[in-house]
């Protein structure tokens, strides 16, 4: 399986596929302040608590701007039991899909 593409124009609805997985790598208190849904697993508690992840789906990476989100590829191909697409910066998601949601 290859890696995901989105427009950010469609990136709203494709957040309501059936198919992905999203998973917000952000800090606790990241996540109260903003968040599009996604099941929160900071990236720090990754490696223990990697048996919550719903490896029958495509995995997309919700992370704030950029360096976590391009972290968790290479602790996923180490573990070598996960499909990772591609990944959503909160403040993009911000700034081009909706405005509502609110950058920190």
């Amino acid at each position: 399986m290859g890696v995901l593409k989105f427009e950010w124009k469609n990136l709203k609805a494709a957040r309501c596929r059936r198919d992905l997985f999203l998973l917000d790598v952000r800090d606790e208190f990241e996540y109260e302040i903003s968040n599009i849904g996604g099941q929160l697993i900071p990236l720090a508690e990754l490696a223990k608590r990697v048996n919550e992840l719903d490896v029958n789906r495509n995995i997309v990476t919700i992370c704030k701007m950029g360096p976590r989100g391009l972290k968790r590829p290479r602790f996923c191909i180490k573990q070598d039991s996960l499909m990772l697409e591609s990944d959503w910066r909160i403040h993009a998601w911000s700034d081009r899909v909706d405005k509502s949601v609110r950058k920190y």
